[in-house]
């Protein structure tokens, strides 16, 4: 099936990246060429497959609208801070309509470019020969534009396993370019389904799973990176026999507690199964020369030696709500004051160690949700006791004790509950609960340390409310008669 992006005219690749500490940085844009001479050797095609995670790099670790922060925002993990600059307002109090721009315009943009990006490769990927090395470079390949695809659509539209009717209703546009044609840019294509995106998602990450290396480099997927999205893929799909025997694949250990710490301020990689790397030996900027945009943490506040000013802070009944036997407290939350006010601060992406500026790499995909993925799809096959099994192989390296034992909706609360807080702050709560069909209810907690202060605006976002999916920029939407916006916007 030849499909082409409607938004991007111009052949685009990514070319000349200069590595530095393992992580990719450096990439410039490459509008002009011919991609079939261009693609000539190996390295021209890991340029070009390194041009496409540069282009997903941009819409997880925006400075300002990052996809690792924004899923928080809107769901009920944190709560706005008055003294900040009211950042993101428009989407904590759910606002947002098609011309909003930000987020919306963002994630749409960037995401269909890394597919661009990769459909050059995939299209070209005969010039090489057969060989080990040819196969790891279409797996790459394959697997960005499943990873691009699946963000726009559990963004944009529904998931699978939200309502009744969501496999019937109307998904994304999936761009596949094969066999070297890059196909018609002018293309006005219509939204599919959403049954559809994911057997397509699911397709290519397959295929690419019996493709790629074991071992890529930081900053890059490899076997492990592949097999742990098809745990989260086929776990939002609800194909939960696949998701545990995705999860089975992946060999990455999990973090104990005491590599937690270090794991978020990348002094190691314990527990990664895919991250995006920010290189920070020469992007630190000064005052008058700031670095130029993947300071993920400033999303969530900006520091400095004597003061935090929190963006968002740590919702106080869910931070008073975490054991205090659950070591996982020393890597969510600080005291942060700013204007004779303490707030709990969020501590995951506040920086490398010693630093406080945001600029950490960016945690696609960890053991623990890996482990936690599986735990789900058990549990959801009512094998209990499997379920409470893998569960507990997470919890024994989170608490220094707990009781555990749990059954029937006791554990399937302990697995959902260990989950948000795994994963806090790390782009996935909004799609947890809109994957399950549930409501987002805030408190009336206010935003102050205490629990004082301001509560949310909008304190409960019904299950099924039009809001769930985001609107498809207007400037999409205008470009192309064909592409059908969201209900309700």
């Amino acid at each position: 099936m030849k499909k082409i992006s409607f938004k991007i005219a111009l052949l685009y690749f990514v070319f000349g990246f200069m590595a530095c500490d393992d992580e990719l940085n450096g990439l410039q844009p490459f509008t002009e060429g011919n991609p079939e001479t261009f693609f000539n050797s190996l390295t021209t095609f890991q340029n070009g497959v390194d041009g496409a995670y540069a282009q997903v790099r941009n819409y997880y670790t925006n400075a300002n609208f990052g996809f690792q922060g924004i899923p928080d925002i809107l769901s009920d993990n944190v709560i706005l801070v008055q003294t900040g600059r009211r950042s993101n307002e428009i989407y904590y109090d759910y606002r947002y309509v098609p011309n909003t721009g930000g987020p919306i315009a963002l994630y749409w943009s960037e995401a269909y470019e890394a597919i661009n990006a990769a459909n050059l490769v995939i299209g070209q990927i005969d010039n090489l020969t057969n060989s080990p090395e040819k196969n790891n470079i279409l797996g790459q390949a394959l697997a960005i534009r499943a990873l691009a695809h699946f963000d726009l659509a559990r963004t944009f539209a529904k998931i699978p396993t939200q309502s009744g009717d969501a496999n019937g209703s109307p998904g994304i546009i999936y761009v596949k370019v094969e066999d070297g044609d890059t196909g018609d840019p002018f293309a006005q294509p219509s939204r599919e389904t959403v049954q559809s995106n994911y057997a397509e998602i699911i397709g290519d990450l397959e295929r690419a799973s019996q493709l790629i290396g074991t071992s890529n480099g930081e900053g890059r997927l490899d076997r492990n990176g592949v097999f742990g999205t098809l745990s989260r893929v086929y776990l939002y799909n609800g194909q939960y026999q696949d998701a545990i025997a995705a999860a089975n694949q992946v060999n990455t250990p999990l973090a104990t507690a005491a590599e937690l710490p270090g794991m978020y301020t990348d002094s190691n990689n314990a527990g990664i199964v895919f991250e995006l790397a920010i290189n920070t030996s020469n992007e630190m900027g000064s005052d008058d020369n700031p670095p130029s945009g993947n300071n993920v943490g400033v999303l969530y506040s900006q520091s400095s030696a004597g003061s935090t000013i929190s963006e968002y802070a740590v919702e106080f009944d869910f931070w008073n709500s975490i054991d205090p036997n659950d070591q996982r407290r020393n890597v969510l939350q600080f005291v942060g004051t700013n204007q004779g006010n303490d707030y709990n601060a969020i501590l995951k992406f506040l920086g490398e160690a010693g630093q406080v500026n945001g600029r950490v790499d960016n945690k696609v995909i960890r053991a623990a949700e890996v482990v936690l993925n599986k735990a789900e799809a058990q549990f959801e096959l009512g094998l209990e006791s499997e379920a409470l099994a893998s569960l507990d192989v997470l919890r024994n390296l989170r608490f220094t004790s707990f009781t555990g034992g749990e059954t029937g909706q006791t554990l399937e609360d302990a697995i959902q509950f260990n989950r948000r807080v795994e994963l806090a702050f790390e782009g996935h709560r909004f799609f947890d609960i809109k994957r399950r069909g549930e409501s987002i209810v805030r408190s009336n907690n206010g935003d102050i340390i205490d629990g004082s202060g301001t509560p949310a605006e909008i304190q409960m976002l019904e299950a099924g409310d039009f809001r769930f999916q985001l609107p498809i920029p207007v400037d999409e939407t205008n470009a192309n008669p064909n592409l059908i916006q969201n209900e309700g916007y």
